[in-house]
């Protein structure tokens, strides 16, 4: 038996609360019933792989004859000891809807069933931004999203060290994209799949299993782990029973924490926005005591240092009588961390998480002309909540905008402690903690969201992750090549096709040249290209210096759609991706650098010819700026006082702001390192 990470009670009130999921119950296995059972993969709506053999495969008595019939095909096949059968069928051409005949002691059937191209999407968050996120950036793309041939079929999250489960996660099915089922759809996968359909008309299943948060270590496999040492040592000590008792108990006698992070111990003062004879969001309350608080912007900046707690901001606002009588939004973007809102004391919406984009429904009937108050409370664990800068907040009705950026006011509730822990940390090595999120320990994903999936025939791989690494990019290159390497063994399909995002820019802009763990994955992640097979979307140009979670997620799908088109449809002639670094010559103080996929040719995007972000070293490693130019397809690189270069940077930043080599098809560098 097992250990499984699930939300379950008395567990779910931790979890509401913004906890990680951790070891919460115990895994029960896949009980074995006379009647034939199917994955939830093989279902109804499903897209099986055109051109390639497909396994169908299930669970029935032991001994239990089951067959297939499906498309003129037939095959059967007896159920082992262990309850499980598993047959073949042959490759067919890509085509539908058809239904599928499964018999044993019963029989089932399924139907609308496509044959197309499947491919497994994978990651964290960027990967798992729905379209709903992005539906403002791209309403015509909603409106029009009626694709009865993209289907999506997504994986809930769950973890577990120990073991591989036979089953997918309980309630995922094939869904197909219509303007309303399209939000739920990944945003970046579901460009992907519209480009690819468009160019070449077969059905696209996306197999979404992202995890919001999740390093890449627990996408990896056992086996894909083997002769590395640090990560093998890893796993026994999360596969050790009585270390993960340790754990649990350790993490139910911890202290209790606020939303998102640590909080009070039990019998702490409680929250003062609601334990007062008014609560502060009441339009009868009269505020006493509060300051003045500019929006957008951090409390850490404007008088409150270092809190962990709640704060409330309130503003009054006039509403036109126009503006009334109708249903409307509110727009509050990005707050750090999570936030509960209220208009004229009525609670209109609330989050969880910074990375969520706020917008809350108005109720016809809830403004009123003249003054109306809106209060927000504002949860936040590491001493700098607030709301972001550069986005939009203001109430929405019918299209008229009432901006809600400016002076506001503001009073702490409550202060949140962070109580030491008293005790070793549990496990052998000394550097386990004694909470881990399940999405980043070796293989806790994988067993669940991963391994029940291996015997579903794909076309290829997406992968968009990176962020939860940044901290120790250079080893980002061995894990995702053991990453691939491991898939690919799983599936057994051969070298299939493997397209990763390079992270996108973000954080502040760095003027001057600096070290950076975005980076250094980008790095790691331009190196894995020496692996067959593989392909990189640049998109250091798409993201925002404040948003982890960039809305542009078209140009995202779209440039892995260039990469599977090359990769994976043969298309020959198609400049799929920009300048990749291939070279470098030392000649005096200057250094020549060649490039593949050049396209019809270099360009210095929007800027005269002046090539900007390059930087360059000598012996001692000290990276300064340097002037750059194109010569035909190559750079030049130098500095006048760096006589004897060594090493040449591009775009070497988290937010790489005003890089722009291009080829002059629009595609963007990579940045890299030449030495």
């Amino acid at each position: 038996m097992g250990l499984l990470f699930i939300i379950q009670s008395p567990i779910m009130k931790f979890l509401k609360k913004g906890f990680p999921i951790f070891l919460i119950a115990l895994f029960v296995a896949f009980g074995v019933k006379a009647d034939v059972k199917l994955p939830q993969l093989i279902s109804d709506g499903m897209i099986l792989q055109r051109d390639t053999k497909l396994k169908i495969w299930g669970w029935a008595s032991p001994g239990e004859k089951v067959s297939v019939a499906f498309n003129g095909k037939k095959t059967s096949a007896t159920t082992g000891a262990d309850g499980k059968w598993l047959m073949e069928l042959p490759a067919m051409k890509a085509g539908g809807p058809y239904t599928m005949t499964i018999k044993g002691k019963n029989e089932i059937t399924l139907n609308d069933i496509l044959l197309g191209d499947v491919w497994f999407c994978s990651g964290q968050s960027n990967m798992v931004l729905r379209m709903e996120a992005v539906k403002e950036a791209y309403p015509e793309d909603v409106a029009s999203a009626n694709y009865p041939q993209i289907r999506n079929f997504y994986v809930r999250n769950v973890a577990d060290f120990t073991p591989t489960h036979d089953e997918l996660p309980s309630g995922a099915k094939w869904i197909a994209a219509t303007p309303t089922s399209v939000l739920d759809f990944s945003a970046a996968a579901y460009y992907f799949a519209r480009q690819i359909y468009s160019k070449y008309h077969v059905p696209i299943g996306l197999i979404s299993s992202a995890w919001d948060g999740s390093a890449i270590e627990p996408w990896i496999s056992a086996d894909g782990y083997k002769g590395m040492t640090k990560f093998e040592d890893q796993i026994k000590t999360y596969t050790d029973t009585a270390f993960l008792n340790r754990m649990a108990r350790s993490r139910t006698a911890g202290p209790n924490r606020g939303p998102g992070g640590f909080g009070n111990r039990p019998g702490a003062e409680p929250d003062k926005g609601t334990s007062g004879p008014k609560p502060w969001f009441a339009v009868d309350y009269v505020p006493e005591g509060w300051h003045h608080f500019w929006l957008p912007g951090y409390w850490n900046d404007q008088g409150i240092k270092d809190l962990n707690g709640t704060v409330w901001f309130r503003k009054e606002v006039n509403v036109p009588a126009s503006m009334t009588g109708t249903a409307g939004h509110l727009y509050l973007s990005r707050i750090a961390e999570s936030d509960v809102t209220y208009i004229n004391g009525v609670q209109v919406g609330s989050s969880g998480s910074i990375y969520n984009n706020r917008r809350y429904n108005v109720a016809a009937n809830l403004l009123k002309p003249g003054k109306n108050l809106i209060v927000i409370k504002v949860t936040c664990n590491n001493g700098k909540g607030g709301f972001l800068a550069d986005k939009d907040y203001d109430l929405d009705v019918n299209g008229q905008k009432i901006d809600l950026r400016g002076d506001w006011e503001y009073k702490v509730g409550q202060v949140f402690t962070r109580p030491a822990f008293n005790g070793p940390r549990p496990g052998g090595n000394g550097n386990v903690p004694v909470f881990v999120a399940a999405n980043t320990v070796p293989t806790g994903i994988y067993n669940t969201m991963v391994a029940p999936a291996i015997n579903y025939a794909i076309k290829g791989f997406l992968w968009y992750q990176g962020e939860t690494n940044t901290g120790r990019g250079k080893e980002y290159e061995q894990l995702l090549r053991a990453l691939i390497t491991d898939w690919r063994n799983k599936w057994q399909m051969g070298d299939l096709p493997f397209i990763f995002v390079q992270l996108p820019n973000w954080q502040e802009a760095n003027y001057s040249p600096t070290e950076s763990g975005m980076a250094e994955v980008r790095e790691s992640m331009r190196k894995t290209l020496s692996l067959p097979n593989t392909g990189m979307a640049v998109t250091i140009d798409v993201g925002n210096w404040n948003e982890l979670h960039p809305l542009d997620k078209k140009d995202v799908g779209e440039r892995l759609a260039l990469w599977a088109e090359h990769l994976a449809y043969g298309a020959k002639d198609l400049v799929y991706t920009g300048p990749l670094y291939q070279s470098q010559k030392i000649d005096g103080n200057k250094v020549t650098l060649s490039f593949t996929h050049e396209g019809s040719g270099l360009m210095a995007k929007g800027n005269a010819g002046e090539l900007n972000y390059f930087s360059i070293a000598g012996a001692d490693g000290k990276y300064v700026w340097a002037k750059a130019k194109i010569d035909g397809d190559k750079v030049i690189v130098w500095n006048d006082n760096v006589p004897n270069p060594v090493s040449v940077r591009y775009a070497w930043s988290d937010n790489p702001d005003g890089a722009n080599l291009y080829n002059k098809e629009g595609l963007p560098a990579s940045p890299f390192q030449s030495n």
